[in-house]
């Protein structure tokens, strides 16, 4: 890592460790990834990974007693910061509790209102990266916006509605029959490495005799 990323990397971590939440530090990200070395700019981006995610859980414990509107303020930082770095997992989880905190205080202010084209752009893009429990719980979202905020009445003109309901459903199907399959999956590994175990076991101790 040359001296001058790992400068500005530094300084960002100054940034988080004073709790400066800002575009500033943002910035300061932003620079530090346009590194032009892949092999510098691949361990930067390792190290800012596991920097964000320990400060982030930290963060949040503290702000635990925080009004909505500032833990709003901070998980919407670490969202832009995770996506910068491209850790999409962390960026996925935050995003759904940052989707939740403006539901929750979008009666204070309209603009923060969540539609449901975003529930279902964030469902999408949680079935596509392989996060299908957290991906469930975005479709049902987005059918519960949906219903809510849309008159629904038999005929012509509710039909793209109905059709958008069936295609939020359809996703949602996907999303939980790929997460009842990867527990089937989790549990018959889980028996095939116990009967593993079990079978060493046996095999010890006929040696033993």
């Amino acid at each position: 890592m040359s001296k001058s990323i790992s400068t500005e990397a530094s300084l960002f971590a100054s940034q988080i460790e004073n709790r400066r939440f800002n575009t500033g530090t943002l910035q300061i990200l932003e620079s530090i990834l346009v590194a032009k070395d892949v092999s510098s700019l691949l361990e930067i981006r390792s190290a800012l990974r596991e920097l964000l995610r320990s400060q982030s859980m930290a963060v949040l414990v503290e702000t635990s007693v925080e009004t909505a509107d500032v833990k709003l303020r901070i998980v919407e930082f670490f969202v832009r910061a995770f996506a910068l770095i491209g850790d999409v997992e962390s960026c996925l989880a935050l995003k759904y509790e940052a989707l939740v905190l403006r539901e929750a205080i979008h009666l204070k202010d309209r603009d923060l209102q969540v539609s449901y084209e975003e529930w279902l752009t964030f469902g999408r893009d949680s079935l596509n990266n392989g996060f299908y429990t957290i991906a469930v719980r975005g479709f049902e979202n987005a059918l519960v916006c949906i219903k809510s905020h849309t008159n629904v009445d038999p005929g012509p003109v509710a039909a793209p509605v109905v059709d958008t309901i069936n295609d939020i459903k359809r996703l949602r199907d996907i999303a939980t029959a790929l997460v009842a399959s990867h527990s089937d999956e989790h549990r018959r590994r889980r028996i095939i490495e116990k009967r593993g175990k079990t079978g060493r076991q046996i095999m010890a101790r006929k040696k033993e005799k």
